[in-house]
């Protein structure tokens, strides 16, 4: 039985023509071989099976070979060339640095770059997963890749290039390899496919493609796997079933019932992909790639970024023109919102059916709020007020006749003259009770500054009284420091959190009255100042309604050199009371009491 070779091995390339994918790097090497132009030390980057390691081998290969072709490839028949195709050849050293990555490693390739090579002209070093080296092992790299041999050439790959140390990169030619195309993929597939004899489908190799994430040596892997499962003839259904990849038909049946808001018929067939062990998540980011899909099928300018295959293409194409734009941006965007919140739900499930019955309502002209594209419908009131028997047009023309005043503006509320009705009178006494002020003796209270003229209630209830009454006065109470401050610290702790630092400096001040409606604030310097000049107008409104007085006025100030503001500690505070009374020290020696 002939020893079984996979396809990443048995189809690498040998040549730089046969290399898929990297059109532009490939040739600036051969350039760089042919003009005899060559740095001595490269940087390959890129994902992984994209062809670094192999673009290394060519190269190396090449740039010994004795008799090189007019398109500047390797001859393949030279000495050096068959050293190289039948792995003997001693101008070509691999080292794997993710398990040589030790000082050690690297001090013993140093002493081997010395030996000049024995055939060909240039010893070649490829050093794979570079950024697995540790720092110790990078800065005993660094002289020698500086100011290597003539005969020295090193080649470094990596995946990850943000690892690697500025000092190595400012050393190399770095050369950046892309993302296999998926078109270049199933071309290679198809090549592969024909030499190995084995019948494909066009869509089953586009599937793999997308699979391989630009990889081709993921995408041969997948190839030999699939070609195992079926036997020689793969097709679209046996790739996705062997992949477990979910079909292009669910995707399609799903946007035609959201465009019907079939919302029943989307969740059973959710429920139908979950039955197959696909995940939410899994499900919804397909779901958003389709609804992409759609977008830039709708325009033939975009078109080209649509990498599915012929027939899917086409059945994009038609369905496409079934979707408005307004419904393909609110899908994704839904599609996106859902996906980023998956992690984080707790009923995973829940958050997906609720994001296809939202998808599934954007069409429908009954339910805009669910999709977004307006501002929420109003409240509908839960208990509707008694029906008048009299004609609703009377009673909105006398209310509007006679405005009834605010309630904090008079203290007394007089029922309008105008509401006359039995409905009305109905209307009136289910009024708020709490809005009715009691006419009290004003100076029998002792709290107001301010005498008012006291109304008769007869002259009130009198029936000659006219419907439009003069707005009276509000009383302003009397106050003193201890109110002030109170309200202060209650105002200093309905402060945002993000102005923590003013709410924390008003907490450690102490206001003064100057006199019986103005206070004083002395700050310590004209920057805290200015701030507090800027919050003068909402702090006094703050005060006035919590105070119910509307001369309160707010002064700033501030303060002498000599003048002390900050607050007082517990120290302190004992020491200016034994200034005022000395017992207070004889009391504290004699009981041995200590201030903390």
């Amino acid at each position: 039985m002939e020893d079984y070779i996979v396809s990443a091995r048995k189809y690498r390339p040998a040549t730089f023509e046969s290399v898929v994918g990297q059109r532009a790097l490939t040739t600036t090497l051969k350039n760089a071989i042919a003009t005899g132009k060559l740095a001595h030390a490269y940087l390959f980057c890129g994902p992984r099976g994209v062809g670094k390691t192999t673009c290394a081998r060519i190269f190396a290969k090449t740039i010994n070979c004795l008799s090189p072709d007019a398109d500047g490839e390797a001859c393949n028949h030279c000495e050096s060339c068959l050293a190289f195709n039948e792995q003997r050849s001693y101008n070509i050293h691999e080292l794997d640095a993710a398990s040589n990555n030790s000082v050690d490693d690297i001090r013993q390739l140093v002493e081997q770059v010395r030996i000049p090579p024995q055939v060909g002209r240039y010893k070649v070093y490829i050093i794979d997963e570079v950024h697995m080296l540790s720092t110790s092992a990078f800065n005993a790299f660094l002289k020698t890749l500086e100011e290597p041999p003539r005969h020295a050439i090193f080649i470094l790959a990596t995946t990850e290039k943000h690892k690697i140390l500025p000092t190595i990169l400012s050393r190399c030619q770095i050369y950046d390899f892309n993302r296999i195309s998926v078109e270049d993929i199933v071309e290679h597939l198809t090549y592969v496919a024909s030499k190995e004899n084995i019948t494909v489908e066009p869509e089953a190799l586009n599937v793999i493609a997308l699979k391989a994430d630009g990889g081709m040596r993921d995408a041969l892997s997948i190839f030999d796997q699939v070609v195992s499962f079926t036997g020689g003839n793969i097709t679209y259904r046996s790739v996705i079933e062997n992949l477990n990849v979910l079909d292009y038909e669910y995707y399609f049946r799903l946007t035609d019932y959201f465009l019907s808001n079939k919302v029943s018929d989307a969740l059973l067939l959710l429920n139908e992909v979950l039955n197959k062990g696909f995940d939410g998540s899994h499900f919804i980011t397909g779901l958003s790639s389709h609804f992409r899909d759609l977008l830039v099928s709708k325009d033939a300018v975009t078109l080209p970024l649509l990498q599915v295959g012929a027939s899917i293409r086409q059945r994009y194409q038609e369905q496409a023109q079934k979707c408005p734009l307004p419904f393909l941006y609110r899908a994704m965007k839904l599609c996106n919102d859902c996906d980023l919140n998956y992690r984080a739900s707790k009923n995973k499930r829940l958050l997906v059916e609720l994001t296809l019955i939202q998808v599934a309502q954007i069409t429908s002209g009954e339910e805009e709020a669910i999709s977004g594209g307006r501002s929420p419908k109003q409240i509908k009131p839960i208990f509707n007020p008694p029906k008048a028997p009299a004609p609703a047009s009377d009673a909105p023309a006398q209310q509007k006749s006679t405005p009834q005043p605010a309630v904090t503006q008079a203290p007394v509320q007089t029922p309008p003259k105008a509401y006359s009705t039995p409905s009305s009178t109905v209307l009136l006494a289910k009024e708020p009770e709490e809005k009715k002020v009691p006419h009290m003796k004003i100076d029998g209270l002792g709290i107001s500054i301010k005498q008012r003229p006291q109304v008769p209630t007869e002259t009130i209830n009198s029936p000659s009284s006219q419907p439009v009454e003069k707005e009276q006065p509000e009383e302003d109470f009397i106050f003193n420091e201890r109110d002030v401050n109170y309200y202060w610290q209650e105002y200093a702790g309905r402060m945002p959190k993000e102005r923590v630092a003013m709410a924390t400096r008003m907490h450690n001040m102490r206001l003064t009255l100057l006199n019986a409606t103005t206070f004083e604030v002395v700050v310590d310097n004209e920057i805290v100042a200015k701030e507090f000049t800027a919050m003068i107008p909402d702090i006094q409104q703050y005060l006035r309604s919590r105070l119910k007085n509307k001369q309160v006025t707010m002064t700033v100030r501030v303060s002498a050199p000599t003048e002390k503001i900050h607050a007082y500690g517990r120290v302190e505070k004992f020491q200016m009371m034994a200034q005022k009374n000395a017992a207070l020290l004889q009391l504290k020696d004699e009981f041995g009491l200590e201030l903390y």
